[in-house]
């Protein structure tokens, strides 16, 4: 059995236990199955974050942490060998599901104290185009940290590795202010909605 393959077997079998103590919430209601986004509220520690549309992200700031679910989106992406592909179809997902975030921090019961969104990874291709804004952690101890929880998820959504491409990587944050966030997105959230409705009464 190839190593990737146990790995992930292994990973699907952790990974609800990993969830409970990381206390993340599985957003989407009943479209979770197109999302990729799990997600907890979290107070804000780093240094000021000063973002491009004029909003700044201070300590003890609201903020909604993101979570990819690397265990579903490894499986959907394994048996593609192509790295554009795979980056690509990762793409994609998580593409489509930012309107349903947006509709999550929207309805939230805090959504007036919530001042944006952070995740952070080493995986940032494309983020850009999402909306979100790239920020470097300044703790060495915080980076190793995170480079060690990351690197497994690294090696696994790469195709091929090398010792300068390793080297290459990152531990980035990934920051959004909220009224960007909704207003980017909500719009296509709406859109998504209508579709559906038009669709079930085609079906009745």
């Amino acid at each position: 059995m190839p190593v990737r393959l146990l790995v992930l077997m292994i990973w699907n079998y952790l990974d609800p236990v990993c969830n409970f103590f990381r206390r993340l919430e599985w957003i989407g209601g009943d479209s979770r199955q197109d999302c990729v986004f799990r997600v907890r509220l979290t107070t804000y520690k780093g240094r000021e974050l000063f973002l491009q549309d004029g909003s700044v992200i201070k300590k003890n700031d609201c903020l909604v942490k993101i979570h990819l679910h690397n265990i579903r989106i490894l499986k959907e992406v394994r048996r593609i060998k192509s790295p554009l592909q795979r980056a690509r179809a990762i793409y994609r997902m998580v593409e489509k599901s930012m309107p349903l975030l947006a509709d999550y921090i929207s309805n939230h019961p805090q959504k007036d104290s919530i001042k944006g969104i952070i995740g952070i990874t080493m995986l940032d291709k494309g983020v850009t185009q999402l909306g979100f804004e790239k920020a470097y952690p300044k703790s060495r101890l915080y980076k190793m940290f995170k480079v060690l929880t990351q690197f497994p998820i690294f090696l696994l959504a790469s195709t091929s590795l090398s010792l300068r491409h390793i080297r290459s990587q990152k531990t980035v944050y990934l920051v959004m202010a909220k009224e960007k966030m909704v207003s980017k997105y909500h719009a296509a959230l709406e859109e998504l909605q209508e579709v559906s409705a038009v669709s079930a009464n085609a079906e009745q």
